[in-house]
């Protein structure tokens, strides 16, 4: 038999059919696994870049970007356990600023010459990070708690002028940056683009209402509900007189939710979970009614094409009915879609 190696784990067998004696005996001896192949990482970065990865930044630091990438989706095991991780890649804002624009007490630790796969251990993509750098002055950094979900990762690339790649603990791979979002859905990428990029076009004229709370409102069905695949139909209405007739299901929310307080989005998400029908929310942002069912009018039916299932036609015809109102529809499979006037002001890129 002669000589073949083979893959186990994170490092690689070497298979010598003889021993040193002579005899025909299996000797397996182990090395730690190379480095990412370049083949392998200029592949993922080809893909990453179809997906709509738009990195901007130097060579050097699309280098670490593609290896932290392939870390994340190639991630240890140990004990059937497979580790979750989080990397903050070349941060460019002051660090003074870091606190205050995250709301987050954070201790940062130099990691000197300790190396990197020590160092992710203790990296695990929620409470503590692995920041890199180009010029190798890595350090670890620890929250007071953990801002592990899509929105906290939006915030944390914005505020630290950085790129952020997470492997969630539930599985999910997400690379957050100025571009946007990406997640690895199992079998390809998905891709977001920055609410910044959707809210430009959705308030230009201040009769639909106040920029900054559609902008929250579409962060919120972007990064809180397609994130985790939660369908819903979220309608801004900032007419205050009364909008086309709904078929009301259940009872007024009684606490005064906001879209603009962080503390009240969880609560939002929870509920939006559990039912069917559209959430409305006024000119302010609070939810006013939760679970309608949208009666679209005979003229709407008639006028406005059907647009993929059932709730994207029936958030479709009542923007057409209520066409002060904008109307965004998330889809169980993430992408989002923007509805005003019956038309289709804005989509997720197609994943197709």
């Amino acid at each position: 038999m002669g000589l073949e190696s083979a893959r186990t784990g994170r490092g690689r067998a070497r298979i010598d059919g003889r021993a040193q004696d002579g005899t025909d005996r299996l000797a397996v001896t182990f090395s730690p696994m190379a480095e990412p192949a370049a083949g392998r990482l200029r592949r993922l970065a080809e893909e990453l870049e179809e997906s709509g990865l738009r990195l901007g930044e130097s060579e050097a630091v699309r280098e670490l970007v593609m290896e932290e990438i392939d870390q994340a989706l190639r991630p240890p095991v140990h004990e059937r356990r497979v580790a979750s991780t989080g990397t903050v890649l070349e941060p460019t804002s002051e660090p003074a600023t870091w606190a205050s624009g995250t709301q987050l007490d954070i201790t940062r630790a130099p990691l000197g010459p300790q190396p990197l796969p020590a160092a992710r251990r203790f990296a695990d993509g929620l409470s503590s990070w692995l920041l890199r750098r180009v010029e190798g002055t890595n350090e670890l950094i620890v929250f007071d708690r953990p801002a592990g979900s899509e929105r906290d990762l939006g915030v944390l690339a914005r505020t630290l002028g950085a790129t952020i790649v997470q492997r969630h603990p539930a599985g999910p791979v997400r690379v957050v940056g100025p571009f946007g979002v990406l997640r690895w859905k199992g079998f390809r990428w998905h891709y977001e683009p920055p609410v910044s990029t959707w809210t430009s076009a959705l308030t230009a004229d201040p009769a639909y209402g106040d920029a900054s709370v559609l902008e929250e409102i579409l962060r919120f069905a972007v990064h809180d509900l397609g994130s985790l695949g939660i369908g819903a139909l979220l309608i801004y209405r900032p007419d205050v007189e009364p909008g086309p007739p709904v078929e009301e299901r259940l009872p007024t929310p009684p606490p005064p939710l906001r879209i603009r307080q962080a503390s009240h989005l969880a609560p939002l998400r929870h509920a939006l979970g559990q039912v069917d029908g559209a959430a409305i929310f006024d000119a302010e942002g609070v939810l006013r009614q939760l679970g309608v069912r949208l009666v679209p009018s005979s003229t709407s039916e008639e006028t406005v094409a059907a647009l993929g299932g059932t709730r994207h036609t029936s958030g479709r015809r009542y923007s057409y009915d209520d066409p002060f109102a904008t109307v965004i529809a998330v889809s169980e499979d993430g992408p989002v879609s923007v509805l005003r006037n019956g038309a289709v002001l804005g989509r997720s890129p197609d994943d197709e």
